[in-house]
């Protein structure tokens, strides 16, 4: 399928040690045929420690969630049970309306090895516009599980919480990482010992010391700032026209978003089923030959979730040699049923490290077109300034309104296409969107 190398001049060696696979046995998986595609796999696609999945173009509309099963194929179960309610052509973009249910066929199927498996999650990207995706297996029993040995298609279901948005064949919503053999969490010994070099937390004003490690390093919620804006956050505004995943610095913030000043008191009461950008307190690493996740601090608490995308990259934070002064975490948060009350410097979740199988020939960064490297508050990239800098306050819109002197070229940014996501390993606790996703999650997560 491929003839070239991931970098040139680079001779291609398959790590064979236990965990998380890097960039180049992705890459000569492709070739072998490991990882299938009927469309030719871009080197974009691959990750330093992961693999995006593109969406093919076609869609089935489904009444309900619903759990893979071993009894059957997807697509036979959804048709038996009378859940597909129509197959929707995405080859041009296509309109899917908040709180509507599809499962979209991935471009690539696998063939796994019977000592491989794979963990799928969102791409920051796509969990930053509040978009819930899973992936599926045929005669699978878990959601973003992919078995040992696996042999098959791969679906992803889609559900868009708060906004309209327009999808087409070949975007990247979704990425997997492939793992060999048993890959546990790094355990809190050696975490302390990477801490003392550095490679977990660095130069973080708000934090003492080199990180709070208890079963991970521990990482809670910024409702402070760094005092250069005034605000701390975003609030989705409801109701805004559809937003098209296949651009790039493209809608005006302020159309989609309201900043949430600091505080006075220190804490933020987060209203039910509103869906807010937060930041963690903690700026984090990962050193190239790591990878981590973020993994929710009780998977029992149904009140609130932070985030539906979980995988840091190698370098992420860190670059090749450290010269990245750590990067934030961005939190995607949303509250259920009640408002609650988040404090600033809430625990909000565990960061997990695991050990990469080799280095990876490449590493997260905007080398590869990473887009959040040196973040701190950002909203997705579809936004013009997504580095948390364009949104403006309230009183600064008004004034904008009257004075066309200080309104914002909007101009001054062109829109640029992308094809879909080429970055994103960032964080992500998975608590629940509901109480039955809780037990559905702490069953299989």
């Amino acid at each position: 399928m491929f003839s070239e190398p991931l970098l040139p001049g680079m001779t291609f060696r398959q790590s064979s040690g236990e965990g998380i696979l890097p960039s180049q046995d992705l890459w000569q998986f492709a070739q072998d045929g490991v990882i299938c595609s009927h469309r030719e796999i871009q080197p974009g696609q691959i990750q330093p420690a992961s693999i995006d999945l593109r969406l093919d173009h076609e869609a089935y509309r489904v009444h309900a969630s619903f759990l893979p099963s071993r009894s059957a194929p997807l697509r036979v179960k959804a048709k038996s049970n009378g859940l597909f309610d129509k197959t929707i052509d995405i080859s041009e973009p296509t309109l899917l309306e908040p709180g509507t249910i599809h499962i979209v066929r991935v471009v690539e199927s696998l063939a796994l090895p019977s000592d491989i498996y794979g963990i799928a999650n969102a791409k920051s990207t796509t969990g930053r516009l509040d978009i819930f995706t899973r992936l599926i297996t045929d005669w699978g029993d878990e959601f973003d599980r992919v078995p040992m040995g696996y042999h098959g298609d791969l679906y992803l279901q889609v559900v868009s919480h708060t906004f309209p948005i327009l999808v087409k064949s070949g975007m990247k919503l979704n990425q997997l990482r492939l793992v060999r053999g048993k890959s546990d969490p790094v355990p809190d010994n050696e975490l302390q010992e990477l801490a003392k070099e550095d490679l977990l937390v660095l130069n973080d004003a708000n934090c003492s010391g080199q990180g709070d490690i208890n079963k991970g390093l521990r990482v809670s919620v910024d409702l402070q700032g760094d005092g250069s804006s005034g605000f701390i956050g975003y609030k989705a505004r409801r109701h805004g026209r559809p937003i098209n995943l296949g651009l790039s610095r493209h809608y005006d913030p302020e159309d989609f978003w309201l900043p949430i000043p600091r505080p006075n008191k220190g804490y933020l009461i987060l209203e039910p089923n509103e869906f807010y950008i937060l930041a963690s307190r903690q700026a984090v690493r990962v050193g190239p030959n790591h990878a981590a996740e973020m993994v929710p601090y009780d998977p029992t608490m149904g009140e609130f979730h932070v985030h539906y995308a979980g995988f840091f990259d190698p370098g992420f934070g860190y670059g090749t040699g450290g010269e990245i002064q750590g990067a934030k975490a961005v939190l995607e948060v949303r509250a259920h049923v009640m408002p609650l009350l988040l404090e600033h410097d809430q625990l909000v979740g565990r960061l997990h490290y695991y050990k990469m199988a080799a280095t990876p020939d490449k590493v997260y960064g905007v080398s590869i077109g990473s887009s959040y490297q040196k973040q701190g508050l950002a909203l997705s990239r579809h936004f013009k300034g997504a580095d948390g800098g364009a949104l403006r306050s309230d009183q600064e819109m008004a004034a904008a309104k009257q004075d066309p002197v200080v309104a914002p070229n909007n101009n001054a940014a062109k829109s640029q296409r992308i094809d879909g996501d080429d970055d994103d390993s960032i964080v992500d606790i998975a608590f629940p969107s509901s109480k039955g996703e809780n037990r559905i999650n702490a069953k299989h997560g």
